[in-house]
């Protein structure tokens, strides 16, 4: 298992539809809750805006503050530019070998791999830190991503050797069946960003891996 990372905890991916400052704000909640990992995820006009950079540098001060990694969803240049820990990359995102070495090999580079054990392994193989499947239950963020379900991460556990991550309408109700099915992190946006007590909110996910 990769050292870059915690062996398990806490995955928080940032709401694209919510304003700078409570992206800011709801971060720093959760990261003082104890989160391991932010992910910053901007989509369409936004992701290419100036004040991406911005936004990214004040996440990337936060998760230093509070000794958590930051990653950057799908853009490895601005990873490079400010330094990010690492990025995520989705099945059209480019591929790990170019982002590996653009970001070094010091870099936290995950793949998503949807319900496929196999892109799992042919990530692993090319050099991946860790892998993400789901959705697992229904989700407001990804309403129409691919189904996985808890069987397969089991299936998974047994081949794959980084961490794996869990995502998709994961909430603390559910959350458990995916760690003792193999899960090592819970990766949550609706959980954390749309709650009125992120604290809490990340705190109650966190309760879990005790």
């Amino acid at each position: 298992m990769t050292d870059k990372i915690p062996s398990r905890g806490l995955y928080i991916i940032t709401d694209h539809t919510q304003p700078d400052e409570q992206i800011v704000d709801t971060t720093l909640a959760a990261l003082q809750a104890g989160a391991s990992i932010v992910q910053l995820r901007l989509k369409g006009e936004r992701a290419l805006s100036s004040d991406a950079e911005l936004l990214a540098q004040k996440l990337l001060i936060c998760c230093q503050q509070h000794q958590a990694l930051f990653i950057v969803n799908d853009n490895p240049e601005l990873a490079q530019r400010i330094g990010a820990d690492g990025v995520h990359l989705g099945e059209d995102d480019g591929n790990i070998l170019d982002a590996r070495n653009r970001l070094g090999n010091m870099a936290v580079i995950g793949v998503s791999c949807y319900n496929s054990i196999e892109r799992a392994l042919q990530a692993q193989r090319e050099g991946a830190d860790y892998v993400a499947f789901g959705r697992f239950f229904p989700s407001t963020s990804k309403p129409d991503a691919q189904s996985a379900d808890s069987d397969m991460l089991a299936d998974a556990q047994s081949c794959i050797n980084v961490p794996i991550v869990a995502i998709g309408g994961i909430t603390p109700d559910n959350g458990a069946q995916l760690l003792t099915a193999g899960a090592d992190y819970l990766a949550v946006i609706e959980g954390v960003y749309g709650q009125d007590n992120p604290y809490q909110a990340a705190r109650n996910y966190l309760n879990l891996f005790k």
